[in-house]
């Protein structure tokens, strides 16, 4: 009985095997006449075909999202290559891992023909990233770094219930836009850009970005806290207001001006904001740039979610002269030639006028070590909306400086220290250089406390100089109006008929 049993499944097996073979030679066959006698324009077509057949009476919809528009790019491709990175499945087989040279952080996406499922509002998504080789090899895009080297299509399939059409269009897809937008935000090494005058006709490379390594914080900069809350908060404000700026009609932005003397932390508070937001930070040399219209040039190049700075600006552009056109001449060959310069009024419309408007979520800096120098109507509000007076340093802010230097918050020294620092008029930047002389504590105090001591007899030295020169400016114009008077009277003379001239 047994026998006759292994016998049958044995003829089953032979049957099966023989039909499968049957099968691959017959689909093998297909295959070879497909590909020997059908046009290969046709190909595609038979295959389009084919596919819609079986589709016809399928309830899913599949929407594909090619890498490029024509020659730009796609946003929404962009955005589900970083959305689908965080999205990725333990049952993913392949994924691609990178890491740009001065990135922090590494870069996950899907491989090609890999398959993500996503689930959105209890609905589930289904993407396939597709890479598709072609045979043009004289194709070229300059934004697609891989068309030097290879000729690929690659795009996103996305199928989901036709039911939800709208859901994706309306709800899913933006959801995609804004969550892949915040995570760039965040994993985002923060630079600092400069102007590349080389390339300043070339709105894509005008800025040179280096990576901004600055350490400072808010907790490490040496600033009154009260000051330091009020800075934290407006800035809190701020990028939490995009509605409201919109809903005012105002451009989202904030302007900001930090004023007082060399070394009391501006360049250091800059830091520390870019710190806090993650913001790249765009330094603009306004005496590099030859007139108004470049400075609206690269306005435009500054990307969103960035702090533009302009140092020094009552050195950088006279700003008391309110003339419309401000020009330098010069001659070339005998010719007289006009080279054109930023002007005030170019300079206010560059802050609030229309081409401030071109683009969102932009905090402008200008540091100024004379605030008395500048134009008054660069400080009114919608221009300089906060004015921030960078002092010399105070009890509070040696304190800081001793925990961040010295790792300590109290020292018998401390009570000395802080009285002689009410009256010095020291730097944050003058207290750090002495703290970083020494290693040892004691050392370390009672040097930047013989420091204070030679501070004050200097500032006292000076104040004394400046009130003997008032002085003698005070006796020289007295002399002066004195002799102004006796010239006065020796004019007038009497005439003969009894007539003053």
């Amino acid at each position: 009985m047994s026998s006759s049993s292994a016998e049958s499944k044995m003829a089953l097996a032979k049957t099966v095997l023989s039909t499968v073979g049957s099968v691959a030679a017959t689909a093998m066959l297909v295959r070879s006449i497909f590909h020997d006698y059908i046009p290969r324009e046709l190909h595609e077509y038979l295959f389009f075909g084919l596919r819609n057949m079986f589709t016809k009476f399928s309830n899913q919809l599949t929407m594909v999202i090619d890498e490029f528009d024509g020659l730009v790019n796609n946003e929404i491709y962009e955005a589900a290559e970083t959305y689908l990175g965080s999205k990725l499945s333990p049952n993913i087989h392949r994924l691609k891992i990178s890491k740009p040279e001065k990135e922090k952080t590494f870069n996950i996406a899907m491989e090609r023909n890999e398959e993500v499922t996503d689930v959105y509002n209890g609905q589930t998504f289904k993407w396939i990233w597709l890479c598709r080789q072609t045979e043009s090899t004289n194709f070229y895009n300059s934004r697609d770094m891989n068309s030097t080297l290879k000729s690929e299509i690659r795009s996103f399939e996305l199928t989901f219930h036709k039911e939800n059409k709208d859901l994706v269009l309306n709800s899913y897809l933006p959801h995609i836009m804004k969550e892949a937008k915040l995570q760039k935000h965040v994993n985002k090494t923060i630079k600092i850009h400069t102007v590349d005058c080389e390339r300043m006709y070339n709105l894509h490379e005008m800025w040179k970005p280096v990576n901004l390594n600055h350490p400072a914080t808010f907790e490490t900069i040496a600033m009154e806290s009260d000051q330091k809350d009020m800075i934290l908060k407006d800035l809190e404000r701020f990028v939490k207001r995009k509605d409201y700026y919109r809903k005012v009609g105002k451009a989202w932005k904030r302007g900001y001006l930090l004023f007082g003397p060399p070394g009391t932390g501006k360049s250091s508070l800059i830091a520390a904001m870019a710190n806090y937001l993650n913001f790249d930070i765009y330094d603009l040399e306004l005496t590099s740039l030859r007139g108004n219209l470049e400075l609206r040039r690269l306005l435009v190049a500054t990307a969103n979610k960035s702090i533009l700075v302009v140092e020094d600006i009552d050195c950088t552009i006279d700003l008391q002269d309110n003339l419309a056109n401000r020009a330098t001449v010069h001659s070339i060959n005998g010719f007289r030639m006009q080279e054109s310069k930023v002007t005030l009024s170019g300079l206010l419309n560059f802050i609030d006028g229309l081409w401030s408007s071109c683009g969102d979520e932009r905090i402008i800096i200008f540091t100024t070590n004379h605030i008395e120098k500048l134009d008054p109507a660069l400080l009114r509000p919608g221009r300089m909306d906060m004015h921030i007076h960078m002092a010399y340093c105070t009890p509070c802010g040696f304190k800081l400086l001793a925990t961040n230097y010295l790792g300590i918050k109290d020292h018998k020294l401390f009570k000395e220290i802080e009285e002689l620092i009410d009256i010095a008029n020291v730097t944050p930047a003058e207290v750090a250089e002495q703290l970083l002389k020494e290693d040892e504590v004691e050392y370390s105090l009672k040097g930047l406390i013989n420091f204070l001591h030679k501070k004050i007899k200097e500032n006292e030295e000076v104040k004394a100089k400046k009130v003997e020169i008032t002085q003698v400016e005070s006796v020289d114009e007295k002399k002066e109006n004195v002799e102004n008077e006796i010239k006065e009277k020796e004019e007038e003379k009497v005439l003969p008929n009894g007539e003053s001239t």
